[in-house]
């Protein structure tokens, strides 16, 4: 059987994709990164409560604390706020530097000793934050550069079935795949309940509002 592995943060964009891969009959390598981020523990739990749901045996936990030294991010450091005035152009200060390129290289890792021919990453373009680790000509280049950078029996696909898709998309893609999107987890800054103003939370609140479904998941208030 084939196998992916998955890069899972307990978000709803990387459920999805996690479950889009295993539709299309990978078995799932489920790997997650603690890395200091403000919401860590409720990104652990949701990250475990998404790997059960697909049914997923093996699972990698890996702890980063290296990325709060590096700083630069409101997500590890908080001295920096949270951003909660909607979403801006450019760059916002909740993008953590070159992130999803230290976690594709792990997950290459992983995916090398796995003998898995896949990398799925939920990765959003259209309808994100702007960062950019997180775009079509970044992850085509660490795809060339993974296959250059391992063994010449590694052929390995990195797969980002969202890029392209807007919130609304990637709701009514979970709700049809049946994703149970109530145990993801997308905001900032808490932990209980989700404050409804970060970036994160504006864009999950309007796809589902876009997508005419109703958010399950707790909310401080909801603009």
């Amino acid at each position: 059987m084939k196998k992916a592995v998955c890069i899972i943060s307990g978000g709803m964009d990387s459920a999805v994709a996690a479950k889009i891969a295993s539709d299309e009959g990978y078995e799932i390598v489920a790997v997650h990164f603690n890395y200091g981020q403000r919401t860590e523990a409720k990104e652990l739990e949701s990250f475990l409560a998404v790997s059960d749901a697909l049914g997923v045996a093996q699972k990698y936990e890996i702890d980063l604390p290296f990325f709060k030294s590096v700083g630069g991010s409101a997500l590890t450091d908080k001295s920096i706020a949270v951003p909660i005035g909607g979403v801006e152009e450019g760059v916002p200060v909740t993008y953590v530097p070159f992130r999803n390129g230290i976690f594709l290289s792990i997950a290459t890792a992983i995916a090398e000793k796995e003998c898995a021919s896949a990398v799925v990453i939920g990765a959003v373009e259209e309808d994100s934050s702007g960062y950019p680790d997180c775009t079509e000509n970044f992850l085509a280049s660490f795809e060339k550069t993974a296959n250059e950078g391992t063994k010449k029996e590694t052929n390995i696909k990195i797969f980002a079935p969202l890029l392209h898709k807007r919130k609304k998309e990637i709701v009514l893609e979970g709700i049809q795949r049946g994703v149970d999107l109530s145990i993801t987890w997308s905001c900032y800054q808490n932990e209980q309940i989700a404050c409804g103003v970060c970036d994160s939370c504006r864009l999950r609140l309007k796809g589902f509002e876009e997508a005419g479904e109703s958010d399950k998941i707790p909310y401080r208030v909801k603009e």
